[in-house]
């Protein structure tokens, strides 16, 4: 059987929180026209992930959105920078 927990922990916000940026990012990047906005959301998104990897301690999250936070950060500097 499974439980289902009543509470919804902070946990449980930043991973949707986070879904919900990723998804933006994903449906900005089909326009070809927002990418600093695209980049923008992505890096929030993978950031959020990054933090609940680390709260549930999955190394296989945390190594995914590490790199994902890093090449999107760059992109993010090169944007501001342009």
């Amino acid at each position: 059987m499974i439980k289902k927990h009543e509470t919804k922990t902070l946990d449980w916000y930043i991973k949707w929180i986070a879904t919900v940026f990723v998804l933006i990012g994903m449906s900005l990047r089909t326009t070809q026209e927002h990418m600093f906005a695209d980049i923008t959301v992505s890096m929030i998104g993978a950031a959020g992930w990054m933090v609940v990897g680390i709260m549930w301690k999955d190394k296989a999250l945390i190594l995914l959105n590490v790199v994902a936070t890093t090449i999107l950060f760059y992109g993010f500097i090169r944007g501001l920078l342009w």
